[in-house]
């Protein structure tokens, strides 16, 4: 039997997923590492546990669910979350930790450049919203506030170039993820020289761009010799988790959205458009040559729902954060859709689309004498979901769409999904059993298509079979639609008091 191998480097935790070639999935194993926060706004990794991490949980799931039935390897693809920034050195050797995604220290270096003429040219080009999240303004606050670093470091490198340059000797950076950096022009798909003048670079300081089917010499012997496998086995550039979720979910065409619910989220689309936003609130990133997924992210997902349930949930077993967020899930379909005129705005982290303040905070609203811990935690979740509809509608306001797909850790909790269908008042379909996940799922079938089972991504996404569906609940539909403006005219007013008790928590 062969199988391929698709690895997820997540935002926090590497997951490795075995399919054989007909799709089964064979088995999955992962790991976790944490993300440091040394200063308000600060979010970096480290690069080597995080490849140590990859390379423990793979050997071992090789060991273990491989070898030991001698299942043939063909390739190992490879897909991650966007946004990071890794300085090398000239020997190629990390200097400090990698910036995450959810890092904001770029605040005033974002905001400089949206408000200059230079952002708005950039965002067509690049299809990247101008935001502390992304690689061309982290690069340009080294350059700004860390001098040394930034003249010291020969390359800039995602998380995944890192890992693959390790295992293989060759820095490159597939389309999908360097088209989240802000650097990369979409429409010529080559570094964008304006974008990289303000951010004080060359060309020659950032890997080499690659298709997602690009596959690189081979596993360097060391690593052959370490976990097993024959000099034959591909490594497969892959994509970005937000993209692989996307064609995993079978979402390719009009019509079709798909939204991911994980500890940060987004509603994606695909389609051969780039979606022009005036406002700036959409992103658009590179998938294969002429298909673009769009939309818009969020940084408050599960993770925001995880902090509430550390916090406030009732541990039944010492560290079972599961059980306890099952608890209160449980307990929030006790309370009516609403949460009795109690409102979550879920802004922990900053916020992403459609915003795109990274000074937003969290707020709790409408709170009255009546309401208690139940109310609280429904009310917590619809927060989540009404950022999500607002990304929806953001992106309805380009392209229709009349179905979703949901993927992603939370979406396997029914309330969760049936809400979401409640407050979009659409279907939302999701994988039978839950299944593999959609990154794996996406990287599966970029393999296989590498191979030639398939004539491109399009075709390979009509394979994706979503057959269990939550319909919406009109009444409940009708509910949400009386608290959502609500929810929305929040957002936008309380901009200012966010950007004050901000600048409050830089002085602490």
């Amino acid at each position: 039997m062969e199988c391929i191998i698709t690895i997820e480097i997540g935002t926090g935790a590497i997951r490795v997923v075995a399919f054989d070639l007909s799709g089964a999935l064979l088995g999955s194993s992962a790991g976790s590492y944490p993300t440091f926060h040394e200063r308000p706004d600060f979010s970096e990794q480290d690069p080597e546990q995080i490849f140590i991490t990859m390379l423990y949980i793979l050997k071992n799931f090789l060991n273990e669910k491989i070898h030991s039935k001698r299942i043939k390897v063909v390739s190992i693809c490879f897909n991650s979350a966007m946004h990071s920034v890794l300085p090398i050195d000239k020997k190629g050797i990390p200097i400090g930790n990698a910036i995450a995604w959810s890092d904001n220290r770029a605040k005033r270096e974002a905001a400089y450049l949206k408000s200059s003429g230079l952002g708005e040219s950039l965002y067509k080009a690049t299809g990247t919203p101008i935001h502390p999240m992304s690689p061309l303004n982290k690069i340009t606050w080294l350059k700004n506030n860390d001098k040394d670093r930034f003249a010291a470091s020969k390359k800039f490198l995602s998380i995944k170039t890192y890992i693959i340059q390790q295992l293989t000797g060759e820095y490159i950076i597939d389309h999908s993820i360097a088209s989240a950096t802000g650097l990369l022009n979409i429409h010529t798909v080559q570094w964008e020289e304006e974008a990289l003048n303000h951010a004080g670079i060359v060309r020659g300081q950032l890997p080499e761009l690659v298709p997602v089917f690009y596959t690189p010499k081979g596993l360097k012997k060391e690593y052959q010799t370490s976990l097993g496998l024959h000099d034959k086995v591909k490594i497969i550039a892959g994509s970005s988790d937000g993209c692989m979720a996307t064609l995993g979910a079978g979402v390719w065409g009009n019509g079709k959205a798909t939204v991911t619910l994980e500890e940060s989220g987004a509603v994606r689309i695909v389609g051969k458009e780039v979606l022009q936003d005036k406002k700036q609130r959409l992103f658009n990133y590179l998938l294969t040559e002429g298909n673009y997924v769009s939309g818009g992210p969020t940084n408050n997902a599960g993770s925001v729902f995880e902090w509430y349930a550390k916090q406030f949930g009732d541990f039944k077993r010492v560290f079972d954060l599961e059980g306890c967020m099952e608890n209160l899930i449980k307990d929030a379909g006790n309370v009516p859709a609403g949460s009795q005129g109690l409102i979550f705005l879920p802004y922990l982290q900053g916020e992403r689309a459609p915003i795109w303040n990274a000074d937003a905070r969290g707020v709790y609203f409408g709170l009255n004498i009546k309401h208690g811990q139940h109310h609280f935690t429904r009310a917590t979740i619809e927060g989540i979901i009404y950022a999500f509809y607002s990304i929806g509608k953001t992106v309805q306001e380009h392209r229709n769409f009349t179905s979703l797909s949901a993927n992603g850790t939370f979406a396997s909790y029914p309330f969760w999904t049936q809400l979401m269908a409640d407050v979009f008042n659409m279907t939302v379909h999701i994988k039978q059993n839950a299944g593999p996940d959609s990154v794996a799922c996406g990287g599966f079938l970029v393999s296989v298509t590498e191979l030639g089972m398939y004539k491109d991504l399009e075709h390979a996404a009509q394979k994706v079979k979503l057959v269990d569906m939550f319909l919406p609940r009109k009444q409940d539909h009708a509910v949400y639609m009386k608290h959502y403006p609500i929810f929305e005219r929040l957002s936008a007013k309380l901009s200012e008091e966010f950007a004050l008790i901000a600048d409050l928590q830089q002085d602490d």
